[in-house]
């Protein structure tokens, strides 16, 4: 199915029901060791672990790596989304996406640092036929849709439970 199908049949779907835009993701973490956790999100797995400099073993990328794989990959998607809703094709894009984290928020040594990204710097390379003004407009309705962008962007209520097994 080509992705303007896509596109279309899911704005049919939304315009004759609007309940059908409403999506749930999650995903579920278990603790197998020092730091790595294996992660499922449906039918899909994968390992999360820190760098010896942070106490872990190094078995695949840590958190905030997928926080900023996320990003870029979210960006990539909706520019392929938004290219095809707009007519702006293009032959080749990349995004490369880096942050700036101080751990001293993370480890508690300053309570003054927060424990997240202080900045990230979202990098963008297009090419194509079309002039750089086009990819400009691109640039500009990705940025105003991609959801890992505004989850970035903006405050988003997160509530959180605890309880004990058993």
């Amino acid at each position: 199915m080509s992705l303007d199908t896509v596109i279309a049949e899911t704005r049919k779907a939304v315009t004759d029901d609007a309940a059908s835009a409403q999506l749930v993701f999650g995903a579920h973490g278990t603790l197998v060791g020092v730091t790595e956790v294996d992660i499922r999100t449906g039918a899909h797995t994968f390992t999360v672990d820190e760098p010896p400099a942070l106490g872990g073993g190094d078995r695949a990328a840590n958190p905030v790596q997928y926080a900023l794989a996320a990003l870029g990959s979210c960006q990539a998607i909706t520019y392929r989304f938004w290219a095809e809703q707009l007519g702006i094709p293009f032959d080749t894009l990349s995004v490369r996406v880096e942050g700036d984290l101080d751990i001293r928020g993370f480890f508690g040594f300053d309570d003054a640092v927060r424990p997240g990204f202080s900045a990230i710097r979202v990098h963008v390379t297009v090419d194509g036929p079309e002039p750089a003004e086009s990819y400009q407009r691109l640039a500009v309705a990705v940025d105003e849709h991609c959801p890992v962008l505004d989850l970035f962007s903006n405050p988003v209520p997160v509530t959180r439970t605890t309880e004990r097994a058993g």
